[in-house]
């Protein structure tokens, strides 16, 4: 199936005790890498991942000072800076204007100061480093791919440590000296079919995170966005996940968008369901059936962490409040028909019920599907059961302005 997503970039996802999972890292890192050791703080369980758009600051005026005014720097350990592009077999800038020219006036900027015309690095990533200087624990890792743009992933796995070279040498560039702490590849999917498909083979995906890794060393973060199809044959055994997992720090499983309105006519299910239950469209579909398939791989617990959406996907035209329902067609969306953003469903269109251990809402024709801070607080408490590192999620624009859905991670 073919997945669209918001205007932009990404998305789909066909995608206990703490000390264990991380002693489990601590093994796994120990056997033939050298990926770098969580601090304290940061140890299994306690991370907490949000995506940041780039192209946020446009339509959606959601700007890095929001990540500080809504409460969420101080509950967030990680950013990740979505999406350079992947061309040529190299990592590129993606929007160069939004990332480091676009000027910000005293209202929009973190600290409260206006860009000048003269000053050598503006943009997100001027924002970005002065969010970090009022937050010095925060790391910020930037994410290439992304839905629209992995079909270059196929020529950089040619040649892997070229790709790594030009990525290093993109990421550390002395203009922008600072802002970024690591990498993230957000490949969909290795060897198997997202916008396009990738024939690369099963193994070039570990040789691409091999070669990220050898270039970036112990000291940076090397992390991955990966496929949430956990069925037989399916995403993610077209491509070596286990094998791959000693490069990487952590996995980001995208454990959304197993359902939506790609599928017109329905059934209706939610996107992002924690469990199985009876009706659901297909088996597999769902995050615990994920993880445990991503466990039972031999990859740690604590090298896995949980994927939340902070939006929702619909239909309209639908007769049903439960799931399962017929539909006509993707329900009117802010910006993309078929989703649509956490603060404005909790409005818009309020949950009436739970299924497989996320909300749906029914409201006149339509009906939608999206986590809450209660279902949120459920998945968090499946989280730490299973000893998973911590929790992502897409991304931070969709949340209130107060943080409502962050906050129920914490």
């Amino acid at each position: 199936m073919h997945i669209p997503h918001r205007p932009r970039f990404r998305l789909r996802a066909l995608l206990s005790a703490a000390c264990c999972a991380a002693l489990g890292a601590g093994l796994l890192a120990g056997a033939g890498s050298a990926s770098a050791k969580p601090s304290a703080e940061e140890a299994a369980g306690s991370k907490v991942v949000g995506y940041f758009t780039e192209w946020g600051t446009y339509d959606r005026k959601y700007y890095v000072k929001n990540i500080d005014t809504s409460g969420s720097a101080d509950k967030l350990t990680h950013i990740n800076y979505a999406f350079g592009n992947v061309t040529g077999g190299k990592c590129a800038l993606g929007d160069s204007y939004a990332a480091t020219d676009k000027a910000y006036t005293a209202d929009e900027s973190v600290d409260g100061v206006a860009d000048t015309w003269d000053q050598p690095l503006r943009g997100n990533f001027n924002q970005l480093l002065k969010l970090k200087k009022k937050h010095p624990d925060l790391k910020v890792l930037w994410s290439f791919g992304g839905w629209t743009w992995s079909g270059g992933f196929g020529e950089a796995a040619k040649d892997p440590a070229g790709f790594a070279q030009s990525c290093y040498d993109l990421v550390n560039n002395s203009k922008w000296a600072g802002v970024f702490d690591g990498i993230d590849i957000d490949w969909e999917y290795p060897n198997a079919c997202g916008l396009s498909c990738d024939t690369s083979g099963r193994d070039a995906f570990k040789n691409v995170m091999a070669a990220l890794r050898s270039k970036f060393g112990g000291d940076k973060l090397v992390t991955a966005a990966i496929t949430a199809d956990a069925t037989s044959g399916g995403k993610i055994d077209a491509a070596d996940y286990a094998g791959a997992a000693q490069y990487v720090d952590w996995y980001n499983p995208m454990t959304y968008d197993y359902f939506g309105a790609w599928d017109a006519q329905g059934p209706t299910a939610p996107h992002s369901p924690l469990t199985s239950y009876d009706g659901i469209p297909k088996a597999d579909f769902d995050t615990s059936s994920t993880i445990a398939k991503l466990k039972g791989l031999g990859i740690p617990a604590s090298k896995l962490l949980l994927g939340i959406g902070f939006y929702g996907r619909g239909w309209t035209g639908v007769t049903q409040d439960a799931p399962g329902g017929t539909a006509t067609g993707p329900a009117a969306g802010t910006y993309e028909q078929g989703i649509d953003d956490y603060k404005v469903l909790k409005t818009k269109c309020p949950a009436t019920g739970t299924v497989g251990g996320t909300a749906y809402a029914n409201c006149g024709n339509d009906w939608w599907s999206y986590d809450t801070p209660s279902t949120i607080a459920s998945k968090m408490t499946y989280k730490n059961e299973q000893g998973l590192g911590g929790t992502f999620f897409w991304e931070l624009s969709g949340d209130t302005t107060n943080g409502e859905l962050i906050k129920a991670i914490n």
